[in-house]
Formats: structure tokens, C-alpha cells, sequence
């Protein structure tokens, strides 16, 4: 339950801080970095607790994080790929 909180929190806390003026919008961009998880849907089971996301779902392979990073080098894409990364970051940590 803490692990989906702090995909809340993160990204309305990144917005707060970098994105002020326009910091509902941006939040909701970056939350919208949680659309990742829809990958899971092809496990099974589609949830296990002791299953690390990263390397595991397509969507949280190596090479979809590469993307991630090279899609901030676009400006029109950028927050939402910062909420790509910060999803995979926060779910690396849960890996840990």
C-alpha cells in the first residue's frame, strides 16, 4: 500500500518543487507514469509480492528504461517520461 502512496506522493512532491506554476498539471503527467504497470496484467499471477517489477515486465526491462531516458531529450514528452523513470525508481526500491 506504501509502494502505490508513493506513487502518488513523488510526483506531486517533483511538481511542488520544480514545476510550481503549473504543478497540478505537471503532477498529473507524472502520476500518469503509474499506466506503466499495466504490464502486469500479462504475469501470472498478475501480482506477486516477492517478484521484482524491474526486468521482469516488459514494460520495466532495461531497454524501455533506456527509452524512457532518451525520451527526456524531447521536450513535448519530457515530464512524462520523468514519470516513467521516477515509476522505475520507485519500484527499484521496492526491489531492494
Amino acid at each position: 500500500m506504501i509502494h502505490l502512496l508513493l506513487h502518488v506522493l513523488v510526483p506531486g512532491g517533483v511538481a511542488f518543487l520544480f514545476y510550481r506554476k503549473n504543478q497540478w498539471k505537471v503532477w498529473a503527467v507524472l502520476a500518469a507514469g503509474i499506466l506503466l504497470d499495466v504490464d502486469h496484467l500479462w504475469a501470472v499471477p498478475i501480482y506477486d509480492p516477492d517478484r521484482c517489477s524491474i526486468g521482469f515486465h516488459t514494460l520495466h526491462t532495461y531497454p524501455a528504461i533506456a527509452l524512457y531516458g532518451v525520451l527526456l531529450l524531447f521536450p513535448k514528452v519530457r515530464i512524462l517520461a520523468l514519470g516513467f523513470l521516477i515509476h522505475m525508481a520507485l519500484d527499484y526500491i521496492a526491489c531492494l
